[in-house]
């Protein structure tokens, strides 16, 4: 009696659960797809890297910010008003706010009077000296600080409430209503580092607001594969949870974050390798710690590559002369897609079946802040940190950027929607821009399909999507690429950038080595020199392009992938705005005050080709 009473209870409980994340049909719903704008990766107060920098946004005020309201930003006056304010000028789609899970009880302990702990040398230093606590803290990894109590329990209970709050802010922006005007994702960032500070750093994306108790984090789980084990005890179809893991940031990761062994150092195992690729689908390609496709020393001739690349291949090297000179070129996703393909002919399983996304990892709390004008005000975290007053000075790393935006093609703006199309990978990652972009691939598709109305439809059917798998070919077959690309339309105040071209990027194995191309098919790169002294609108380019591109080298015995990238015309990079508007002419050296100096640094282009990339679509020979 006693079971079947427990039963009926549990039962209860996922049934009321259930009915929470019911939604009423949308009013607008397309069965060909369309295009939601987000960002999978927003950091709040809640992260100690955030915190101690001087951010007070709420997750709620996060997703009120993705949604167009206006935002107050530190530094703050006595009587607690901003001294800075950030609004965007198109609000997001849907956002995820994705807070560091590891240092979430330290943090509320620190900020809360009464709690045990709250005097402690390390809680002092976090309120007194927030820099000096950012790598006191930050930076630490078991044991906990002694105030945490026995196994960490005091900060583990302590970790609940920011944790409760976060799935709290994520229910009620989510917009139910019929009109489908924002989703949200309940998510976590589970935050790793190897010995030398190499990012292992994983976004964790649930599909709906059932999630587990206490959120996934590294001290308790330090390895990706302990992760994944957690989410599968902890997140089961039993209990109605589903999740995602998304890494970022392998430009940082020292060729650790795509390495070809496991955590333990042994060779990865078919069994392995598909869990890899089950767990984790996507992968986040751009952000404001720079891109991470490709670089140019691995793929030298490829002139847009090194696009936002660090000079630093690990996190320290922001502040230490560490790091390799040479980057791993498994620190790019372009390689370690390549690489996929070499095991999946070695083991027979291919662990880097990812698609993309871009998202900018903001720590003040504003998804989607990706304008690239003299207003960025950084995004914080291992940036530069703001004091008691706004410095006269550039206002983030030279090295740093606005970030990326997630782009996703979904029947409906429903939590539901888009997280079966994060799923099968049918998203793209932009550096910005909202550019449009949609690519099907085929073993028949018309060559004229760009000039029929029914694109879609025919590519649909006679093909897969972006994130997709081919079929085995008819006799002779060669596949073909059909890619659509819209340049982002823009605001009144802020119009849409010409595209330039679309290239088609090729990964195939040769012997069992991995091999890379690049086709441009549609546009052409510029030709004229772009002004940077006075970042006006670039002339040329096109307002779309369209193409359907055949393989010319196809070998239906070798594996292959194909993945588009669209580039715009050059414009103006963040910091050649802010330089500009702060008067420095770098000809005039009495212009170059102290602040601004990196205006100056040859190293770092004044003007940009922002970009799209395509999720790939596979091939693999029966």
């Amino acid at each position: 009696m006693t079971r079947v009473f427990f039963t009926a209870v549990l039962l209860l409980a996922w049934a009321a659960r259930a009915s929470a994340e019911a939604h009423p049909p949308c009013d607008h719903r397309d069965s060909e797809r369309r295009p939601f704008f987000g960002d999978l990766h927003v950091h709040t107060k809640f992260s100690l890297d955030a915190s101690t920098q001087g951010t007070r946004t709420t997750p709620d005020e996060a997703y009120r910010f993705a949604r167009g309201e206006a935002l107050g930003l530190h530094p703050f006056t006595a009587e607690g008003a901003p001294l800075r304010q950030a609004r965007l000028s198109r609000p997001l789609d849907f956002a995820a706010v994705t807070d560091h899970a590891e240092l979430l009880g330290e943090t509320a302990i620190c900020n809360t009077p009464g709690l045990a702990g709250y005097d402690s040398f390390a809680c002092r230093v976090y309120r007194g000296w927030p820099r000096l606590a950012f790598f006191l803290m930050n930076g630490r990894g078991l044991p906990r600080f002694a105030f945490c109590g026995e196994d960490g329990a005091g900060c583990l209970a302590a970790a609940r409430g920011p944790w409760a709050e976060i799935q709290q802010a994520a229910e009620a922006a989510y917009d139910r209503t019929a009109a489908c005007t924002f989703s949200t994702f309940v998510a976590v960032e589970w935050t790793q580092v190897g010995s030398q500070t190499e990012n292992l750093h994983r976004n964790v994306i649930f599909s709906s607001a059932r999630v587990p108790e206490d959120p996934p984090n590294s001290l308790a789980y330090p390895s990706p594969e302990a992760l994944w084990d957690a989410l599968d005890r902890d997140c089961t179809p039993e209990t109605g949870c589903d999740a995602i893991v998304i890494p970022h940031n392998s430009n940082l990761s020292g060729g650790l974050m795509f390495a070809l062994e496991s955590s333990s150092g042994e060779p990865l195992t078919a069994a392995e390798a598909a869990r890899r690729a089950e767990r984790e689908p996507l992968v986040e390609i751009m952000q404001h710690k720079g891109a991470s496709e490709c670089s140019r020393t691995s793929a030298p001739a490829d002139e847009l590559c090194g696009f936002e690349e660090l000079p630093y291949d690990r996190f320290m090297g922001r502040f230490l002369p560490v790091g390799q000179e040479t980057p791993s070129p498994l620190n790019y996703v372009r390689h370690a897609l390549a690489a996929g393909l070499a095991e999946q002919e070695r083991i027979g399983a291919n662990p880097f079946e990812f698609g993309v996304i871009g998202s900018t990892d903001t720590h003040l709390g504003t998804p989607g802040l990706i304008a690239e004008d003299a207003d960025f005000p950084g995004h914080g975290g291992a940036g530069i940190p703001i004091g008691n007053e706004i410095p006269d000075s550039l206002l983030e790393v030279i090295e740093y950027n606005p970030g990326g935006l997630a782009v996703v093609w979904a029947e409906e703006n429903t939590r539901e929607s888009l997280f079966s199309a994060l799923e099968r990978r049918e998203t793209y990652g932009t550096s910005g821009p909202r550019i449009l972009l949609r690519t099907f691939t085929g073993w028949d598709l018309p060559e004229a399909l760009c000039d029929s109305e029914e694109f879609v439809a025919t590519g649909y059917a006679r093909g897969v999507p972006m994130g997709g798998e081919l079929s085995a070919p008819p006799s002779g077959a060669t596949p073909r690429v059909a890619v659509w690309a819209q340049r982002d339309a823009g605001t009144h105040d802020a119009p849409g950038v010409p595209l330039a071209q679309i290239q088609i990027v090729k990964a195939w194995t040769e012997a069992g080595e991995p091999r890379e191309a690049i086709f441009d098919v549609a546009g052409a790169a510029p030709v004229s020199r772009y002004d940077d002294a006075a970042c006006a609108a670039p002339e040329g380019g096109a307002d779309h392009l369209c193409t359907v591109w055949q393989d010319p080298d196809f070998d239906p015995a070798s594996p292959a992938l194909y993945y588009t990238r669209v580039v715009e015309q050059p414009t103006c990079r963040w910091h050649a705005h802010a330089c500009n508007a702060a008067g420095v002419d770098c000809a005039e050296p009495g212009t170059v005050r102290s602040g601004y100096e990196a205006c100056c640094e040859e190293a770092w282009p004044r003007t940009i080709q922002e970009r799209a990339w395509s999720s790939p679509v596979w091939y693999t020979p029966e």
